[in-house]
């Protein structure tokens, strides 16, 4: 058996081959809370060989409800770290890189210089760091998966993933579709998205924090099955490169 055998379920699934090519992948993260939190779990799970970790947050009490990475015993850490703990636990030959810092849209180059992604997955929350991010993923030819508004939000069934040029109903993804059509970049971004309409009165508005203008309710499962989806996107991306001979040797 060529491959370890934590990952022998997987083989059986998508071949040794997809394994392998999964093991080289280097898939930088940017946004650990909800969405991120669920989606590092199931890459690392997945086997891939190289996790680029990016946030700036602490665990905050506040995040416990649907956060892969807040627990009682974790308040007050940063969500990097907690994450990069957990990974390493689940997958020991894992290589971690962590950006334990807020990321403005000016900072995000430091994000690729000297570092080479085979995919990102974009959970950041705040559209001006989102908008440079993706566009920094079109500017250099690097596939991006980027998630959508998770709030407010309570069906499951009505997650999609699509270019994000298709996406509908939610109001992220049409400030996002409108920041970037102004750069010229029409589609090519995979978007992991709900057309379920927000949920009335589930948006409260906050000046307290100067990075976020509002608080938007979730529930447990909202966050997890973005982030599932999100991964599925990245390791589907991977696995069809590598058919393709796109894949990095």
């Amino acid at each position: 058996m060529s491959h370890e055998l934590w990952q022998d379920r997987t083989a059986l699934l998508w071949g040794g081959d997809a394994v392998r090519t999964i093991r080289r992948a280097g898939v930088l993260v940017v946004g650990a809370g909800g969405v991120g939190g669920f989606a590092v779990e199931m890459l690392v799970r997945a086997g891939i060989g190289i996790l680029g970790l990016a946030d700036g947050d602490r665990v905050e009490e506040t995040n416990r409800n649907r956060q892969m990475a807040a627990l009682v015993s974790t308040s007050g850490r940063f969500k990097t770290a907690v994450l990069a703990a957990r990974a390493r636990d689940i997958h020991p030959g894992l290589t971690i890189r962590t950006f334990t810092r807020y990321f403005r849209p000016d900072d995000i180059p430091l994000l690729f210089d000297g570092y080479h992604w085979d995919c990102v997955l974009d959970a950041i929350d705040t559209v001006a760091p989102k908008t440079a991010l993706l566009l920094e993923c079109v500017r250099r030819n690097i596939p991006v998966v980027s998630c959508m508004g998770a709030g407010a939000r309570q069906d499951p069934e009505s997650v999609k993933c699509d270019d994000l040029a298709r996406t509908t109903v939610c109001p992220l993804a049409k400030i996002i579709r409108t920041s970037l059509r102004k750069q010229g970049v029409t589609s090519g971004i995979t978007a992991v998205f709900s057309d379920e309409s927000p949920i009335p009165g589930s948006i409260r508005h906050d000046t307290s924090s100067p990075d976020k203008r509002s608080v938007t309710g979730t529930v447990s499962y909202m966050p997890a099955v973005f982030g599932c989806h999100c991964a599925a996107a990245v390791l589907k991306n991977l696995r069809d490169r590598a058919v393709s001979s796109e894949f990095r040797q």
